[in-house]
């Protein structure tokens, strides 16, 4: 802003007031009249000019008001007595303050809107009050709230003023703001324009609230990447300034998985990120002691505020009992005390925690609603449990997914101790021995890690066991699947949460059976609840099952392998208008009338196509038999919100519809397809126009694709399945595909010009892999898994005739090299020595289980992995497996059997 102009007397105007012409100070001269005088009351109004105004106001107020026009009107300035003043400004401004001035307080307020206006026009002007007001509203707007009220553009203009006008309150409060409310923030499209030293700010503000602290070190990474593509920066600026943000990552908190990923674009920060966490495997404990005597233990702090609300700790291998405690202790204890605690809260040490807690005087976040502990199998459940009573006193929701060791008496302990959980998550991979499978032979043996001391933290209590108890009475979602381990009465424990519980899923909880010699009623509502029901698995059963069904309300429907027919399937479509994910896969039936062999186009329902797109918008779907589209009209808008979809055996979609899919289906994530005829062109197309394709798996499909189809960016693609399609594959496609894609898992089976260079190629091009399998791939192993057990994330992997060259120790290897692994398959074929060592302790607490397939053997190839052809046959074909050998952990036991199929 500029100072006053010279003053010009306006004859017609009274004794109190003054006339005030604004020109804009950024505007060009113009020799154009002044327009004519409008009252101080019209300023709410558009104005007449954008670059010069003529106001009438209260000469008394304005001289009251502000310093500035004191001087100027009430002063020895020459404006003094004149009626008619000419100021040169920012008209914005000018406007702003004088409507603050005079506009009742009840019709003006300060917002995000005027704030920046305001506050330049009070200082120019020196409106003392204005200036208070704004510092004050500025200031609530981060107490008011523990939630975001002003845009991130504000902030961040807000930011770049202060300095530039000596503010120093602005400056005060923007870090402290974006850090409670970080989680919004980085949601923002404006968070990479946030200037470093804001960010830098943000994040030391120990207000920063974060889900996790990969959340954090994700949003430092998008921030620099976007700060390297602009031109704001040197490069040298940029590089420091990277290398100082990820300093602030407290990387023993990230998961490592995610760790391993960012060595694909940070290499020297995620290789160090991985070597921390794998030193913290070895031993935490004596890390966390030596940090406690050094007096810095906040690099192994959960990120805990009073604005919590979510607490994600998943895929933390490194994460023990103790990282917990020392997150939710007061800064200001002593170095001694600290020592006693993280020496005491041990495995299987629960003697001390209550007293520690009570003098440690724990901190409570009553904000946080969620926790998942989900892969973090070195934390101790009965002491987490405790945790989170005295942690969080209103958490809602707690996942602890693929935690093999929580056992059945944990849930019992939670449901205790934490009875305002409404939400539990306890599901674990499924068990592969299904009941179909002819079992040779079987024996189990109790784990060797099991706790022993569960009782003492839970038995102590005498609420459990009450089937009245109103402790139980909250929750209403348990998820179990995969729990081999839960018993029948187990099951009836649960059923004391009938009042409450409205979803459980026990799917593949092999040890219930169908007893219910215990049923303590017969619900006469069952009726009543159909109505009210959003989900039906329906999976194996007869017909009748969905004929019998006269809900509304579905959502989810699954009659995957059923015969289910359009009789029953078309009744249920056309009630249930929500229906958003429908499988059908594998069901035949489909294609006649109930009970007899004739085509439905002669009853009184449609073809299931034109059942599905006259009633449904489906966002999930499985088909098969019947789903047999011709153009693509006949998709359209009905799938136009399908995001996930598969198309397997029973039809065949023509080429216009694949193509096409990237119109039909604009928020495409996940396409499976099965014994589907494809091309390049659809490949291609798939890749180029589904941006948000993450899933595509291609299951022995007939067309002729070559390296063409994937020599193209699909930035956003996490999972490639590529089975019995793609023989041409060499190391070269490899490396495109490392480079053109960020995959977290990877399925390949009869490439066999792939060798053992292919898995460094792997290792190094996708460091964060969870699940690889490899089948029929040439001789990748010929020379051993070297560089396979790199991949420190895997979770899964699958090796079956890549080469004999996998020594006898793999299994053991794998466990100890892999802290996240859950499954491992091998082929006797692979091993260099005939077999693979059993280790006497395999008990990884990841572990799910271990499958090793024995082939046929035969004359002509007598340890061959193949049939009757000889070894130099190019068209070798594989073999059935004679046999597999399965070790199978659960939560108590370890199960080893012989099938006699392949698994």
């Amino acid at each position: 802003m500029s100072s006053a102009g010279d003053g010009e007397d306006g004859g017609g105007a009274a004794a109190d007031t003054v006339v005030l012409e604004i020109t804009d100070a950024a505007a060009s001269p113009s020799s154009a009249p002044p327009p004519p005088p409008i009252p101080v009351s019209a300023l709410a109004a558009p104005l007449p000019s954008p670059t010069v105004l003529a106001v009438r106001a209260d000469r008394s107020r304005l001289i009251e008001s502000s310093s500035y026009f004191r001087a100027l009107l009430g002063g020895s300035f020459s404006e003094s007595g004149s009626g008619y003043v000419r100021i040169s400004c920012d008209l914005a401004a000018a406007v702003q303050v004088l409507r603050y001035l005079f506009e009742p307080p009840a019709s003006f307020a300060i917002s995000h809107h005027n704030f920046l206006p305001l506050l330049e026009g009070a200082l120019f002007l020196a409106v003392e009050s204005l200036l208070v007001d704004c510092e004050r509203w500025f200031r609530t707007v981060r107490s008011r709230n523990p939630s975001m009220v002003v845009p991130l553009d504000f902030i961040i203009e807000a930011w770049y003023f202060a300095p530039k006008h000596g503010v120093t309150f602005v400056e005060d409060v923007c870090p402290g703001y974006l850090a409670q409310n970080f989680v919004q923030v980085i949601s923002s499209r404006s968070f990479v324009h946030i200037p470093y030293d804001l960010l830098c700010s943000t994040i030391e503000s120990p207000n920063l609230t974060v889900d996790s602290e990969k959340q954090l070190c994700e949003a430092i990474l998008s921030w620099v990447s976007a700060s390297r593509q602009s031109c704001e920066q040197s490069v040298s600026n940029s590089a420091d300034n990277q290398l100082s943000l990820l300093s602030k990552v407290r990387v023993c908190l990230l998961p490592l998985g995610f760790a391993a990923g960012t060595k694909r674009n940070c290499f020297e920060f995620g290789n160090n990120a991985v070597c921390m966490i794998l030193n913290l495997l070895k031993d935490s404990l004596q890390t966390l002691l030596h940090t406690v005597t050094d007096d810095n233990l906040d690099s192994y702090r959960i990120r805990l505020t009073e604005y919590s609300k979510k607490i994600v700790l998943s895929g933390c291998p490194q994460l023990t009992t103790q990282f917990l405690y020392i997150s939710a202790l007061p800064t200001d204890l002593d170095a001694v005390f600290k020592r006693t605690i993280v020496s005491d809260v041990n495995d299987g040490c629960l003697n001390h925690y209550n007293g520690l807690v009570k003098k440690a005087k724990t901190l409570s976040f009553r904000n946080v609603r969620i926790v998942d502990l989900s892969k973090c199998p070195n934390v101790h459940f009965g002491a987490v449990i405790l945790w989170m009573k005295w942690t969080f006193p209103e958490l809602r929701t707690f996942i602890a997914s693929y935690c093999l060791l929580f056992q059945f008496e944990d849930l019992q302990c939670l449901l205790l101790r934490c009875p305002w959980i409404n939400e539990i998550n306890l599901s674990i991979d499924t068990s592969i021995i299904l009941s179909k499978y002819s079992i040779i032979s079987s024996r189990s043996e109790v784990r060797r890690d099991v706790n022993r001391n569960l009782s003492s933290y839970y038995m102590q209590s005498g609420l459990y066991g009450t089937s009245g108890n109103p402790v139980f009475s909250n929750i209403s979602k348990l998820i179990l699947e995969g729990r081999n381990d839960i018993t029948d009465m187990n099951l009836l424990e649960i059923s004391m949460l009938k009042s409450s519980l409205c979803y459980i899923n026990i799917k593949h909880c092999t040890l219930l059976t169908d007893d219910d010699s215990f049923s303590y009623h017969k619900d006469e509502h069952a009726h009543v609840m159909a109505f009210r029901l959003q989900e039906l698995h329906l999976e194996g059963c007869e017909d009748g099952a969905l004929c019998n069904f006269v809900g509304s309300s579905l959502e989810y429907l699954d009659i995957s392998e059923t015969v289910v027919s359009m009789v029953s399937l078309a009744p249920v479509i056309r009630r249930n208008s929500n229906l958003s994910c429908l499988k059908t896969a594998g069901c035949r039936n489909l294609l006649f009338e109930q009970g007899e062999v004739q085509s439905t186009s002669g009853n009184k329902y449609g073809r299931f196509l034109q059942e599905i797109t006259s009633t449904c918008y489906l966002e999930d779907v499985e088909m098969g038999w019947a789903f047999c589209p011709v153009r693509v009209d006949d998709l359209i808008p009905s799938f136009s919100k399908v995001r996930r979809m598969t198309v397997g055996l029973g039809t065949t979609l023509p080429e216009n519809i694949l193509h096409a899919l990237p119109e039909i289906c604009p928020f495409l994530e996940s396409l499976v397809l099965r014994f589907q005829v494809i091309s390049d062109r659809v490949v291609r197309n798939l890749l180029e126009s589904s941006t948000n394709l993450q899933v595509l798996c291609l299951h022995y499909c007939l067309g002729n694709l070559t390296s063409f189809s994937f020599q193209t960016m699909a930035p956003a693609l996490r999972i490639l399945r590529l089975q019995w399609v793609t023989p041409w594959i060499t190391n070269d496609d490899l490396t495109i595909l490392t480079q053109n894609c960020n995959l977290v898992e990877l399925l390949l089976s009869g490439c066999k010009l792939l060798d053992t260079s292919s898995q460094e190629i792997i290792s190094s091009g996708w460091p964060n892999l969870a699940c690889l399998q490899l089948e029929e791939c040439g001789q990748i192993t010929l020379d051993g898994v070297d560089s396979i057990l790199d991949c420190k994330a895997l979770e899964e992997v699958l090796l079956r005739h890549t080469g004999r060259g996998i020594g006898r120790t793999i299994i053991t290897d794998a466990i100890r090299e892999l802290p996240l692994l859950r499954k491992l398959a091998l082929d006797l074929c692979d091993a260099s020595e005939g077999g693979y060592d059993t280790p006497n302790v395999p008990e990884g607490k990841m572990m799910r289980s271990v499958r090793m397939s024995r082939c046929k053997k035969s004359a002509a190839a007598a340890r061959s992995c193949f049939g009757e052809a000889s070894s130099s046959s190019s068209n070798r074909k594989p073999v059935q497996h004679r046999e597999t050998i399965v070790l199978e952990w659960s939560s108590r036991q370890l199960t080893t059997t012989v099938v006699e199929e392949r698994l």
